[in-house]
């Protein structure tokens, strides 16, 4: 056994064996278990001085997140931002743009939540609730609270988005309860960009929720409450995700911060179903709650958190102001690691040199490829390539689909949620995003983001558009129609994506891997 005195505290405060905390590493990428080590030098020294542990190799690594306050650049997480382009606007250095760039959407974002912290609740015993919240009520964490959800006995099951879940004194604990500080913070007070509309109902209670058994439902788990963007649309419903995943990193105070063992508990009462359902399977082995689950019931949590929203004024990703001229976020980069390791999406041996290139089908009304078979017929044409036509659509299990991005070198798509597939390229992929429909941004800082290099249509006289194409408002709109494009340019802008995947060291490191190992398998 570990016989650190730290293991000892946990074992006693959170009931955390030797055997359950070393499952909690395992669920980690094996790339990030030195990360996770130097965030808990006491458990990595109890790794290196216990003769069972299997980490010791990690163990011995100095590396860190980027977030730590004693963190050192040159040991930061090992896929750090570039800023290769020329900055515009009030930045003047390079040095400037890159931290603006590390501030705004890698781990500094993480960094600047933690620092921001501020005691709403301050407990002055163990028993005692505390809270304490970001700025704006972006992310709270809080233990022993007590959510009164008697309210919600007739209100129906339509309470998504909804702003008056909780009403005043149905969130709360006993404890010094600094009012004004919070109330300070409630600006942002939107569904889906802060904790606002919760938090300012919250009141200090006469007695202790847990110990003087105010609660019909005690939660012993940690338990995170999630509210949700769309859920049918990938790249929306990965908003979800993403801030989910940097919220286990601003919460990272405890060794159980990447542990599955916890709940998931989404504000409102539809009962949870997506298409990318299985990606909560990064966060949690327990099955989804909703509200339905408590309605009528006052419920205490021990260890409850309210992680970082989608749709956040300057958040992650949706509102992410990316500067010019930088891209690769370690943050990004850290998260794909995480869900595909989760998934168990492996990149699977290359049989031979040629590039996997993969055209994703829309089986929609607006935005399709008319002249989609010209090509992929021109595509099949070039021997270099390994072509597959795919539909992402229900029929396919999503880490079926997943297996398939992970195993693509160029990604063409037409503008469109499902482009947020990127995230789960390999490093050295290009994304193609066959034509942006006018809205050039949205995809290629996404791509910028994840470190990936980006081409999208440039010739606007070779390629041909069906009609004015009708939006919802009843205006012309170049997204509510279809399209088709010369083949001979199509072609061209592949080839450039395909000379950057050959260029690229770690995709010809793979290549002669799988090759070698193939032909050792062969003898």
């Amino acid at each position: 056994m570990l016989k650190s005195i730290y293991f000892m505290l946990l074992f006693m405060s959170l009931n955390v064996t030797k055997s359950n905390y070393l499952n909690t590493i395992s669920n980690l990428p094996s790339e990030h278990i030195s990360y996770f080590f130097n965030t808990f030098p006491n458990l990595a020294q109890s790794c290196i001085e216990d003769s069972e542990c299997p980490y010791k190799a990690s163990a011995n690594l100095k590396t860190c997140w980027g977030y730590e306050r004693n963190c050192n650049i040159s040991q930061s997480y090992h896929v750090r931002p570039k800023c290769p382009g020329d900055h515009r606007g009030w930045v003047k250095t390079k040095e400037a743009q890159y931290s603006t760039f590390y501030a705004q959407a890698d781990f500094g974002y993480v960094r600047e939540q933690i620092e921001e912290l501020m005691v709403i609740c301050e407990a002055s015993y163990p028993d005692d609730t505390s809270l304490e919240c970001s700025k704006y009520l972006r992310f709270c964490r809080g233990r022993n609270m007590m959510l009164n959800f008697t309210g919600l006995i007739g209100r129906g099951d339509n309470l998504r988005y909804k702003m008056d879940i909780l009403g005043q004194g149905q969130i709360g604990g006993y404890c010094n309860f600094h009012s004004e500080r919070l109330h300070k913070e409630a600006e942002h007070m939107s569904a889906l960009q802060s904790w606002g509309p919760e938090m300012i109902n919250f009141v200090k209670t006469s007695k202790k929720p847990i110990t003087d058994g105010i609660c019909d439902v005690t939660i012993d788990k940690p338990t995170y409450i999630m509210k949700l963007d769309a859920t049918v649309n990938m790249y929306h419903h990965f908003c979800d995700f993403f801030n989910l995943y940097a919220s286990l990193h601003v919460n990272s105070t405890h060794p159980s911060m990447f542990s599955r063992d916890n709940h998931i508990l989404i504000w409102e009462t539809f009962t949870y179903d997506s298409a990318f359902k299985d990606t909560f399977k990064a966060f949690t082995d327990n099955p989804i709650w909703d509200l339905k689950k408590f309605r009528g019931k006052v419920v205490c949590f021990k260890n409850i958190v309210f992680p970082l929203l989608p749709r956040m004024i300057f958040g992650l990703y949706y509102n992410t102001p990316v500067i010019y001229g930088c891209e690769r976020s370690g943050l990004f980069h850290a998260f794909s690691k995480h869900v595909l390791n989760a998934l168990n999406i492996k990149l699977h041996i290359r049989e031979n040199k040629r590039i996997r290139v993969t055209l994703l089908s829309r089986g929609t009304t607006y935005r399709s490829i008319l002249n989609e078979k010209e090509l992929v017929k021109a595509l099949l044409q070039v021997e270099d390539y390994h072509v597959q036509r795919v539909v992402y659509d229900r029929t396919v299990p999503f880490s079926k689909q997943l297996e398939i991005t992970h195993n693509t070198d160029i990604f063409i798509g037409m503008h469109g949620a499902g482009l947020t597939h990127l995230l789960f390229l390999p490093d050295w992929a290009a994304v193609f995003e066959l034509y942006n429909c006018e809205d050039p941004n949205c995809y290629m800082d996404l791509s910028r983001l994840r470190g990936l290099k980006y081409v999208t249509w440039e010739n606007k006289d070779k390629l041909v558009q069906q009609d004015e194409g009708r939006g919802p408002g009843g205006g012309s709109h170049a997204k509510f129609t279809n399209y088709s494009f010369d083949a001979a340019e199509f072609l061209r802008l592949v080839a450039r994506c395909a000379r950057h995947v050959r260029r690229r060291q770690d995709f010809n490191n793979f290549v002669r891997a799988s090759l070698l190992k193939r032909s050792h398998e062969e003898l």
